[in-house]
């Protein structure tokens, strides 16, 4: 099995989500007490969602470069970072990381939709996410996937709410009940499923809250990784 570097800690919440799917996911394929052979570094959220707002992303990306390159150093094989908004470094992580593999969220959800024969994807995530091409044009360049994002009204419900209530652990049923809405809304503008493209999300919004189908890129991103670590086993 493959040593996994996991960057986390954006938020720890959803982090602790991460390592107990790659654990039950290696305990499912080989039985036992075995676990997953990995290594985490958390990151101070507060640093990286300062250097956000105020759009310093090239010192959020040396943070990035900073952790891969200690995940290399520790003897990771392949980088996993937690998270879908900071994606958008990923040219940081994978200098940082020295050549090793980074296992792209984006990549692992537009396989699952196309297995699926999902083509017109639904899009909630971060405004950084749902606005910027980094996320939603590898999903249709690479892919072919026609995304659909909620307007704009709807975005900034979605941002708020990770931020100001989900990534402090806070989960408010009005809040599932807007996000149920906007996911009706997407489903009006002809999404045949919804990519939860914040790991927070799927803290609130469960399938059995919507119609739509949900991908909840945690668990997707997971358990990709975790063939991946085994692809030699």
């Amino acid at each position: 099995m493959k040593l996994l570097g996991l960057i986390g800690g954006m938020s720890w919440e959803s982090t602790v989500t991460y390592y107990q799917l790659v654990n039950r996911r290696v305990g499912e394929k080989l039985g036992g007490l075995h676990s997953c052979r990995c290594i985490i570094y958390s990151v101070d959220f507060e640093d990286v969602e300062t250097l956000q707002a105020a759009g310093k992303w090239k010192e959020a990306g040396e943070l990035m470069e900073q952790a891969a390159a200690s995940l290399r150093n520790a003897g990771a094989e392949g980088i996993v970072l937690c998270t879908n908004t900071m994606h958008k470094l990923a040219s940081f992580i994978e200098r940082g990381s020295g050549g090793l593999p980074l296992l792209h969220i984006a990549d692992a959800t537009a396989e699952r939709c196309l297995q699926a024969k999902f083509r017109r994807v639904g899009l909630l995530g971060t405004r950084y996410t749902m606005e910027e091409d980094f996320y939603k044009g590898r999903l249709k360049e690479r892919y072919g996937l026609e995304v659909i994002i909620p307007e704009a009204s709807d975005r900034e419900v979605v941002h708020n709410v990770i931020f100001e209530e989900l990534c402090h652990g806070v989960i408010n049923p009005a809040s599932r009940e807007a996000f149920v809405a906007i996911v009706q809304r997407l489903q009006r503008a002809g999404a045949e499923c919804v990519i939860l493209g914040c790991t927070e999300i799927d803290l609130l919004l469960k399938a059995s809250d919507v119609a739509l189908p949900l991908l909840d890129t945690t668990t997707i991103h997971a358990e990709t990784a975790v063939d991946w670590a085994m692809s030699s086993v």
